[in-house]
This record gives structure tokens, sequence and C-alpha cells, in this order.
């Protein structure tokens, strides 16, 4: 359980899925697909989705590139979290938005996955939330030029490790988007 008092609220947390970040992204399609299923359930179940939109040099606020993809569609009653950090705790409202909504325990969907997801899903668990990697509503682009692992093995072993994430009074770990409870488990 959360070590958040009296935040016993689950919210979906959709990081970054904005057109410049996933454009090239690996299953973006099967992931933009899955985000949008659940979108849908939190919606209907009346449980919160928080939006996070990064901005950088490459993703400039108000630019195409830094747009929400056309898949997804942010209602002006759900919270927008602006960020220019990975963690999108860091230098944000994200955590005051949380706590308005009594949130303690996040489901975490996005990209990408090597950056920004894992970032967040670290910066949530020391800060107390009990959180989920949904394992089929994330991707990351390729960056094997540079040295890195494919990105469907980058998503495998982020999937990996943090299914054995653990933490005093707090759980994380991963559950794929047919299985997600989006009620506390008590």
């Amino acid at each position: 359980m959360t070590t958040l008092e009296n935040r016993p609220a689950t919210a979906l947390l959709v990081i970054d899925v904005q057109n410049g970040v996933v454009a090239g992204a690996h299953a973006r399609d099967e992931v933009v697909a899955n985000i949008a299923s659940l979108v849908e359930r939190a919606r209907t179940e009346d449980v919160p989705v928080v939006w996070v939109q990064h901005s950088d040099e490459d993703l400039a606020l108000g630019s195409e590139e830094w747009r929400i993809v056309p898949e997804l569609d942010p209602r002006e009653d759900e919270p927008l979290v602006k960020k220019t950090y990975g963690d999108s705790f860091e230098a944000t409202d994200l955590e005051s938005v949380l706590a308005g909504l009594g949130v303690g325990r996040l489901l975490v969907v996005g990209a990408q996955t090597d950056a920004c997801i894992r970032s967040t899903l670290h910066g949530a668990l020391v800060r107390g939330y009990d959180t989920t990697l949904v394992s089929d509503a994330h991707t990351t682009e390729d960056l094997t030029e540079w040295g890195a692992p494919p990105p469907d093995q980058v998503v495998a072993h982020t999937n990996l490790y943090w299914s054995f994430q653990k933490a005093p009074g707090r759980t994380a770990g991963t559950v794929k988007t047919a299985d997600v409870e989006l009620a506390p488990v008590v």
C-alpha cells in the first residue's frame, strides 16, 4: 500500500505520447491503441487520467511534434502536466495534482521506456506511490546506433526489472493492458 496518507485513489499517468516522441517508436500503433483503451476504461470507471507532455529544443511548446498523438484526445477537465526533465515529478506540479485527486497509486503508460518512463517510475516509488507499469503500453525508439539494445529488448528488460521492484510500504510491478485493475487492490 502507498505510504501517502488518505490517498486511496488510482490515476492513469500518460507520459509523453506526443507526435515527435513516438513517431518512430517500436510497436507504436499497438502501444497507442492499448493506451487509448486504458484511457477510455479509466474515464468510464471515473479514474483520473493525468497527461504529461515534455518540451525541449526538439519538442517546442505548441509545435506539431509537441502535440499529443491524434489517436488520443485529452479532455479539458483532465490535468495536463508540462515537464522539461525525464522524471515527471521534477520541477512540475504533478505531485500537487495527484494530491488534489487523492491519488496514491499510479498506472504508468507512455514513452520513452528508457528515459521518461523509467525516471518517472523511480520518482513515483521514492515519493511514496504504489507504481505499476503497464507492460504492453510503453515504448521507445531504436537507439542501437548509440549502443543501446534494440527497442523490444529495452521494453522487455524494463518490464522485467520493474516487476521485481520493492520499497517499504509501497508496491511496484507490471501488468498487461487486458489485466489492469483500475481500482486499488486491497
